[in-house]
C-alpha cells in the first residue's frame, strides 16, 4: 500500500506541475526585427570589384552579366593611314603585369560570383580574343558549365589599318550556368524566337557597335572606350531573366546593364571603381523610363507554362469520352476514354503511350495526335488561356 500511494503522491505532483504550466507560460522571447534587404537594389557601388562582392550575401542574384578588363595588352600607338591617331583602349584598368597576374585576377572575380549567384542562376561574360580563351578556362576550372558561346557579330567593326590581318568583326560571349548538374535556369526560348521572326535564335548576333546619339560623350570625348549597344544587353536581358529578377554587373562602366534592366522590370546592382563611371552611369539611368507592367510579359517555353494533364481536357469538357483523335499523317485513329486515356489499336494508354504505339518510338503524343484539324497541343494552350483570364462568380468558391 505504501508504493502505491508514494506512486499515487509523484503522479499527482507532476499533473500539478503541468496544470501550473498551462496557467502561467513562460514570457515570450521577443522577435528579432526584421532584416531590411541586405542587396542594395538599383545602386551602383563605387569600389573596386572584389572589396564589393564579397559584401554580397551566397545566392543572391539571378543573372550577371560582366563585361570585365580584355587585357589588349597595347604597345603602340594606333594610327590611320591619314595618320590621325585611334581613340583605342589604353586605359589604366586594362593594364595587368603579365597573363599570371590577369588570371589570377579573373579566378578571384568568377569565384566570388559564382558564390552570389543564385542555384538556378546564369552568368554572361563578354570578351575578344585577347582574353576570352582565358576566361572560358577558369569559368570551367571553377565548376561553371557553358552553355553557349554567342558571337556579337558587328555590323560597323573597326577596320584593319595595317592590313596585316583580318579585321575583327566579332566579340565573344560565354553563356554559362553555376554547374554541370544545375536542372533549372532562365531560358526564354520563345520570347527569343518572337524576337527573330518566328525563328530559332542562333547563337550569331548581328549588331551595329555603340555610335551615334548612343554613344555618350563628355566634353565631345567617348566617356568610355568599351561601351556596349544597348540593343546588345536587350537579348541577354530578354533570353535570360524575368521581371523582378536581380542582374549583377561587376563591371558597371557607362551602365548600359542597368539602363536596359530599369528600361525592362529587372532590377540592377552595378559595381564600378572609377568614380567618373559612376557620375555617367546614374546620369544616364536616371533618365530611363521602365516599361509598363503589362508590356513585360513574353511568350513562354512548354517548359516554363503550367503543367496541364490530358485528363483535365477531359473532364474540363475540352474533349468528351468517345471522342475521335487522328494521328498526324491520318493514318491512325484513337478514342478518347473517359479515364483521359486513349484507345487505339487494340491498345489502352497514356496520351503519349498511344503514340508511342503507333510510331514504335517515344513521341510526344501532344503534337502527335490532332483534333478538329489542330494538335491536341492547341487544345491545351486554349485551357490554359481559360484557366488563368476567367473571373469566379458569385457561385464559385
Amino acid at each position: 500500500m505504501r508504493h502505491v500511494s508514494e506512486t499515487k503522491r509523484k503522479r499527482t505532483v507532476a499533473e500539478g506541475s503541468v496544470i501550473l504550466n498551462a496557467i502561467v507560460p513562460p514570457a515570450p522571447e521577443p522577435l528579432p526585427p526584421m532584416p531590411a534587404n541586405p542587396l542594395p537594389l538599383d545602386q551602383i557601388i563605387h569600389a573596386d570589384c572584389l572589396t564589393a562582392l564579397k559584401a554580397l550575401p551566397d545566392q543572391s542574384v539571378d543573372l550577371i552579366f560582366a563585361d570585365p578588363p580584355y587585357n589588349l595588352q597595347l604597345r603602340d600607338t594606333l594610327v590611320r593611314p591619314n595618320q590621325t591617331v585611334v581613340d583605342a583602349v589604353d586605359d589604366a584598368w586594362d593594364k595587368f603585369d603579365d597573363f599570371a597576374a590577369y588570371d589570377a585576377f579573373t579566378r578571384a572575380w568568377l569565384g566570388e560570383c559564382r558564390r552570389v549567384l543564385k542555384n538556378d542562376g546564369t552568368i554572361w561574360v563578354i570578351g575578344s580574343y585577347h582574353n576570352i580563351y582565358r576566361v572560358g578556362a577558369v569559368l570551367m576550372d571553377l565548376g561553371y558549365w557553358i552553355l553557349n558561346d554567342v558571337l556579337f557579330a558587328k555590323t560597323n567593326p573597326m577596320p584593319n589599318f595595317r592590313g596585316a590581318r583580318f579585321t575583327n568583326a566579332t566579340e565573344t560571349m560565354i553563356w554559362a550556368k553555376k554547374s554541370r548538374e544545375q536542372k533549372r535556369y532562365t531560358f526564354n526560348y520563345q520570347a527569343m524566337k518572337a524576337f527573330n521572326d518566328d525563328k530559332q535564335m542562333t547563337n550569331v548576333w548581328s549588331l551595329p557597335i555603340c555610335s551615334g546619339p548612343e554613344r555618350i560623350k563628355v566634353d565631345g570625348k567617348k566617356a568610355h572606350s568599351t561601351q556596349k549597344p544597348e540593343a546588345l544587353l536587350y537579348r541577354v536581358v530578354l533570353a535570360s531573366s524575368n521581371p523582378g529578377d536581380v542582374i549583377l554587373d561587376p563591371f558597371f562602366g557607362s551602365g548600359t546593364t542597368g539602363a536596359v534592366a530599369k528600361k525592362l522590370g529587372r532590377h540592377f546592382i552595378g559595381i564600378e571603381r572609377e568614380a567618373r563611371y559612376v557620375e555617367v552611369a546614374r546620369a544616364r539611368i536616371d533618365v530611363v523610363t521602365p516599361a509598363p507592367p503589362g508590356a513585360l510579359a513574353v511568350a513562354q517555353s512548354r517548359r516554363q507554362a503550367e503543367r496541364v494533364k490530358f485528363s483535365a481536357l477531359v473532364e474540363n469538357g475540352y474533349l468528351s469520352p468517345g471522342d475521335g483523335l487522328i494521328s498526324t499523317d491520318g493514318t491512325h485513329a484513337a478514342m478518347v476514354m473517359a479515364d483521359g486515356r486513349l484507345s487505339v489499336d487494340g491498345m489502352t494508354g497514356s496520351l503519349h503511350q498511344a503514340a508511342t504505339h503507333v510510331t514504335g518510338r517515344p513521341t510526344n503524343g501532344w503534337d502527335f495526335w490532332h483534333y478538329g484539324g489542330a494538335p491536341v497541343d492547341a487544345l491545351r494552350e486554349r485551357y490554359r488561356r481559360d484557366s488563368t483570364s476567367s473571373t469566379p462568380t458569385d457561385g464559385d468558391a
